[in-house]
């Protein structure tokens, strides 16, 4: 079968509460959906289950009506199978029983164009299981979406032992459309995040069935310990008890009586009742609950990363993605100390015959904490691609972030095999700028020589990338914003995605953009336009930056691969500014020809063009030091080298970042709209 057809049409099969949370998300991303089932009535429940997630978003003021009525419009429900012969892929999202998922796996192959690639959302099954017997194997893939699939980002990515590449990365690039966190994990039983997730509600279920505490007890010391919004028993009320108790039969079938469900487990789950909550804990058991999940969570998540299901980056990613957990297991592994976790785990593990697996082994025995790879480097047919992999914090650069990926450019600039260089950013965004919890720690540390250091460090990445002899090529899809949009800058091609987005943000948090945002887009873009996206934050789509010369080409997301390697191909070409709309000349002509004080207060000649009058009036919202700076920067670096007007830049650093705006901005961001005083 062909897998390079674009996935445009999606169609869900199961209209419970997963596959309606499928579909919903699917088309509030702007994908034509199909939502099929058995009968009539089966997909109007699932119909009504998205009527009423949607009506409550916009109670909620999460969408407006118009946009929630377009979102409900691209769904279309049907019991008539036939339908599904225009679906590109196609998710069985029933109720987990292997004889049923089988049976919709072959009904599918009958429907479905011989090119459709196959998902299933199992969260227990093997996808190489569900595959046997198909007659095109190789397009079946595992998508295995978290609870609620409309909220919840994460999903996990499992090719089978016949699955294709090309399905793979069509499956994975179509999540990333979705807005979704995708993870990898082999096609191993529980996959990544319910080998470790199911085994910590079971052993919740073990303290209370051995006497150690009641629920309530149980309940309040997890939610501590692992800082969690729910406890176990409260999950397992939420997503259903007997789903905890089929999950952990599955692993036990696969990993032996440690996995199998506690017999209180099974005991509830015939009672047909939910735990009940109710009661005081008593918090002096809480120390040796939290040994014993913690213990369970540190063993399981080794286990898994040991056997090669997972890696340490994306265990952690699963937990707080699709958990919610503030830390995954093993940045808890090296909170809590690599030799104290090595002893807890060898101290539990012996009770159930299970050896410390060898990864954490190695680790204990040298008591080195666990790395972090925060950029992936992957390096085919002449090109490496290097991806920033944060992306639960929208890939922040941070100090580590920097490093590596300075690391990672270097290595692959100095490689003869490498002709060309993609820079990226997993999830959801490029670079969503930088991680301004940095900011704030070290001013109010007042340790503001850190944040300099660290800003020297982006600035040198920025240059290698600018002086690189081989093409280098920024794969821009979600945000690039700040510091994201700087690294952008610096690099020789950019090519977007339609859902892309670009802006500076930073005056309107107290500081100015601090890694070249005022020097490299004047030389793309002149000073007018420069100091517009700077003194305003002007949000731009991709069309519009690429009308102005800020990014060099828009392309649908599937092709964006194969566009990075066209223009590494093409080598580095000069850059021609493109004609500017009448829109752009204006406002390239009024912020030219106005200082930042002038417009911040508002009384620059707009001349009755209501877009200049918008525009200066954003200005007037922005901290007065930042836009100052920031306007002389611009204005004063245009008519040197880029290399002095990067070290002005610099220069300013400990001044900006010492103002009481500063500290506003940064501080209240996501929290309430900053109060500037101009000191």
């Amino acid at each position: 079968m062909s897998s390079t057809r674009p996935v445009r049409i999606l169609a869900i099969i199961g209209a419970g509460n997963m596959g309606s949370g499928i579909a919903q998300k699917a088309a509030t991303e702007g994908f034509p959906v199909i939502l099929v089932d058995l009968d009539d009535a089966k997909v109007a429940r699932g119909l009504a289950i998205i009527d009423k997630t949607l009506a409550d978003g916009v109670e909620r003021k999460i969408f407006r009506p118009d946009i929630a009525a377009a979102i409900r419009g691209r769904i279309t429900g049907t019991a008539d199978w036939s339908k599904l012969e225009v679906a590109d892929l196609v998710i069985e999202a029933v109720f987990e029983d292997f004889d049923v998922k089988k049976q919709v796996v072959a009904r599918l192959e009958t429907v479905c164009r011989p090119d459709a690639i196959l998902a299933t959302n199992t969260s227990s099954f093997l996808v190489t299981d569900l595959a046997k017997g198909m007659k095109h194997p190789e397009r079946m893939v595992g998508l295995h979406y978290f609870y609620h699939p409309a909220k919840n980002r994460l999903v996990e990515v499992i090719p089978g032992e016949a699955t294709s590449p090309e399905v793979t990365a069509a499956a994975w690039t179509v999540q990333e459309m979705m807005g979704k966190t995708p993870i990898h994990s082999a096609d191993a039983s529980g996959f990544i995040v319910n080998r470790f997730f199911v085994p910590w509600l079971n052993e919740a279920v073990r303290l209370l069935e051995e006497g150690i505490a009641d629920i309530p007890t149980i309940e309040a010391a997890a939610k501590k310990t692992f800082g969690a919004g729910m406890g176990p028993f409260e999950l397992m009320n939420v997503t259903g008890v007997p789903i905890a108790m089929h999950a952990a039969n599955t692993l036990g079938s696969a990993f032996g009586p440690f996995y199998a469900p506690a017999e209180l487990l099974k005991k509830q789950v015939a009672s047909g009742k939910n735990w009940e909550l109710s009661g005081t804990p008593d918090e002096s058991k809480f120390d040796e609950i939290a040994a014993r999940l913690l213990a369970v969570t540190f063993l399981v998540a080794t286990s898994l990363v040991d056997e090669g299901v997972g890696t340490i980056e994306d265990t952690d990613i699963g937990a707080r993605v699709g958990l919610r957990w503030p830390r995954g297991p093993f940045e808890m592994i090296n909170r809590f100390g690599i030799k104290a976790a090595g002893d807890l785990v060898g101290q539990f593990g012996g009770g159930w015959d299970i050896p410390v697996p060898g990864d954490l082994s190695l680790q204990w025995r040298a008591n080195t904490p666990y790395a972090f790879a925060l950029v992936k480097s992957e390096t085919k047919d002449g090109i490496a691609t290097l991806t920033v992999n944060r992306p639960d914090a929208m890939n922040a650069l941070n100090e580590t972030v920097v490093a590596q990926l300075h690391d990672a450019f270097k290595k692959a600039a100095g490689d003869p095999k490498v002709n060309g260089i993609v820079i990226a950013g997993s999830g959801k965004a490029f670079i969503a700028g930088a991680d301004i919890r940095f900011f704030v720690r070290n001013i109010e540390s007042g340790d503001l020589q850190r944040i300099v250091d660290f800003t020297k460090a982006g600035h040198a990445l920025l240059k290698d990338i600018d002086t690189c002899a081989k093409p280098v090529v920024a794969r821009l899809h979600g945000l690039a914003l700040g510091g994201g949009l700087e690294l952008a800058q610096a690099c020789d091609v950019l090519i977007a995605t339609p859902r892309a987005s670009f802006a500076f943000p930073e005056t309107g948090i107290g500081i100015y953009p601090g890694l070249g945002g005022t020097q490299r887009p004047t030389r793309r873009i002149g000073v007018g336009l420069t100091r517009w996206l700077v003194f305003t934050g002007q949000s731009l789509g991709p069309d519009e930056a690429a009308a102005i010369g800020f990014i060099d080409k828009v392309v649908p997301h599937e092709d964006l691969d194969a566009a990075c390697r066209v223009a590494i191909a093409e080598g580095i070409k000069p850059k021609t500014r493109p004609t500017l709309s009448a829109k752009h000349q204006a406002l390239e002509a009024f912020f030219e020809g106005n200082d930042a004080e002038t417009l911040r207060q508002g009384k620059a000649d707009a001349k009755g063009d209501e877009a200049l009058s918008k525009a200066m009036k954003r200005v007037g919202f922005k901290a007065p030091i930042a836009l100052r700076l920031s306007g002389k920067l611009i204005e004063s670096g245009a008519k040197v080298t880029l290399d002095e007007g990067l070290a002005m830049e610099l220069a300013h650093l400990v001044e900006i970042f010492s103002t009481k705006d500063a500290q506003e901005g940064l501080s209240t961001l996501g929290k309430k709209a900053p109060v500037f005083e101009g000191r």
